[in-house]
């Protein structure tokens, strides 16, 4: 099955797109309230928006199907990234807004749940590793870049309020050495068109919190983006002159990373 899509680079950077798909098999659709099936929830166009990595050399991995059909940045055992607030599951049950993706009766079940953990969760996985391991078998480190974005405007089920443009998330500093984060920070800082926040509300998913190890290497940062930023958040339309604009950033933010990989920080 087309799972996935990777484009190996040469740089050690490796860029992460995990909720970039939006496909939806036939009969699960079929299963979902209509406004589900439009998958709104996706990560729209972050595979166009960091297109322009492949240039410094990055490798870039980003799956085909939607996080209604299997979350690959949550825990295969579905525990909660946010005690005591409210998120969305391994196989998500209710969209951003609060609202169900399935019709009454018809959410997963258990033996479902871990039927797709295999047949889409775990190859993801494996490549993301695997891929992880090349680099730093050729480099000896790696930066691990999870690329995100959201609908940013108003989402009270998720957050009060409005999100920041641009949303750093070092798992509270965990997740990549101390001189990364700084490094990171002083590109955020230092532009002044968006504005910014480190480890707020999304400090890093599963996958920053799982492969990140600065100890042995292997740096991990997620930057969630608020999506009004480089599309139309309503139509879910790209715009080009918003989306140059965010790239410029975006670009000085990942040569910081690799900036950082070369120096061994």
């Amino acid at each position: 099955m087309d799972i996935y899509t990777l484009h190996r680079g040469d740089a050690p950077l490796l860029i992460s797109l995990p909720h970039d798909g939006s496909a939806i098999p036939p009969e699960l659709a079929a299963r979902m309230t209509p406004e589900a099936r439009r998958a709104p929830d996706t990560d729209w166009h972050v595979s166009r928006l960091y297109a322009f990595a492949r240039e410094l050399g990055a490798s870039i991995i980003a799956p085909r199907h939607s996080r209604y059909v299997v979350d690959l940045n949550r825990p295969p055992d579905d525990t909660s990234l946010y005690p005591g607030q409210n998120t969305t599951g391994l196989c998500p049950a209710v969209r951003f807004s609060g609202d169900p993706v399935y019709l009454d009766g018809q959410a997963p079940r258990p033996d479902e749940i871990a039927s797709r953990v295999e047949r889409y969760w775990r190859p993801y996985h494996h490549a993301l590793r695997d891929e992880i391991e090349r680099i730093q078998a050729a480099h000896g480190r790696v930066v691990l870049w999870e690329g995100h974005s959201i609908k940013g405007s108003e989402l009270p089920f998720l957050f009060e309020g409005r999100l920041p443009d641009l949303n750093l998330g070092t798992s509270s500093g965990t997740s990549c050495s101390p001189a990364l984060q700084s490094r990171l920070q002083a590109v955020l800082g230092g532009q002044g068109d968006y504005d910014f926040v480190v480890n707020g509300r999304f400090k890093g998913g599963y996958i920053t919190r799982h492969y990140g190890a600065p100890a042995q290497g292997i740096g991990a940062v997620q930057l969630e983006i608020s999506q009004r930023n480089y599309m139309d958040e309503g139509s879910f339309s790209y715009d080009d002159t918003k989306a140059a604009r965010l790239q410029a950033v975006i670009s000085q933010l990942l040569r910081a990373a690799l900036e950082g990989a070369a120096r061994g920080a």
